[in-house]
């Protein structure tokens, strides 16, 4: 994690028959957070048959911004309406202690 503890928890909640879909988006965002090299970190979870995640780390806040303004973003938001339930909640946070090999 390069000693950062600037990060981002997203939660989404996919709409019943848009689940797949809003996992099939998550994954494939992956090659996009690969492009952002003030992302350190970047995990697509599933919590449960309707809840998804993102956790992500980043060099600093500047890259944290870079990152809510870039194309997951966007992609994201442009794609709410119509594969969540609820709108994301997304938290900028802190990261207090990690162990990563």
């Amino acid at each position: 994690m390069s000693n950062s503890n600037v990060a981002i928890l997203a939660m989404l909640e996919a709409k019943p028959e848009k689940a797949q879909e809003l996992e099939d988006f998550l994954t494939g965002a992956l090659a996009l957070a690969e492009k952002e090299p003030d992302t350190y970190t970047w995990f697509a979870l599933k919590l449960g048959p309707l809840s998804f995640g993102i956790f992500d780390t980043f060099k600093d806040d500047e890259g944290r911004q870079l990152h809510l303004n870039g194309p997951i973003a966007a992609a994201l938001m442009a794609n709410a309406e119509e594969l969540l339930s609820t709108a994301p909640d997304i938290k900028q946070i802190e990261v207090l202690a990690a162990k990563i090999e």
